[in-house]
């Protein structure tokens, strides 16, 4: 069972909370939605220097709270907090387009920072990492390796990195498989942070996908 869905979707209630936190009715929903994933989309590729781990959102009537979590805070906040009202306008000019369609009143919107105390524990960071580093062409053995030896050393119970594709130029692809540690997907009180990465080599998509149990 844990081998056929996402470990963060199938503990979802138990171990995790909802990224997007709101309510809206059949009309509404789907415009909502979209504007979440096409947000989400746009601040990752904003923020990718930052070391944008998640991003939360919370809607209320006429407010939205937007959380983001990244390794480097200072990247995001700037001098004197110029970089955070740069990113506030264009969150506020992006949902300004899906959001107030029907309804009066300004659209107020709350933006928090939060940092990434142990970058890695983080599966997106860590998988992120990587695919960086064989775009570089790097040897994938050690990088790989070396990743697993960062998580455990920094407290992980366990962790799982898989990488697929034409690796390191190869004829024909394959799949090769790092593990260290436990990672029980099947358990749900077990806190098992997953992401899935391609890196963009030169032969073609390497695909990553990392696991974490932390403890």
């Amino acid at each position: 069972m844990g081998q056929k869905i996402h470990p963060r979707g199938f503990r979802l209630g138990t171990v995790f909370t909802w990224t997007s936190r709101w309510f809206a009715d059949s009309r509404t929903y789907k415009d909502l939605l979209f504007a979440d994933v096409q947000l989400r989309k746009l601040l990752f590729g904003r923020l990718k220097t930052a070391g944008l781990a998640n991003v939360e959102i919370e809607r209320s009537i006429n407010k939205v709270k937007v959380t983001i979590h990244v390794s480097r805070p200072g990247m995001v906040i700037g001098r004197g907090g110029t970089g955070l009202e740069e990113l506030k306008k264009f969150i506020e000019n992006f949902l300004a387009k899906y959001i107030k369609k029907d309804q009066s009143g300004k659209l107020k919107i709350e933006l928090a920072v939060e940092p990434v105390k142990e970058p890695n524990l983080s599966a997106y960071l860590v998988a992120t990492n990587i695919a960086d580093q064989l775009a570089k062409r790097l040897p994938h053995k050690r990088v790989a390796n070396q990743s697993v030896e960062r998580v455990i050393s920094a407290g992980a119970k366990g962790v799982r990195i898989l990488l697929s594709g034409r690796i390191a130029g190869a004829e024909i692809a394959r799949r090769e498989k790092y593990q260290s540690g436990t990672v029980p997907l099947s358990t749900i009180r077990e806190e098992v942070d997953f992401a899935a990465v391609p890196a963009v080599t030169r032969s073609g998509y390497v695909g990553i996908k990392v696991w974490i149990c932390k403890k």
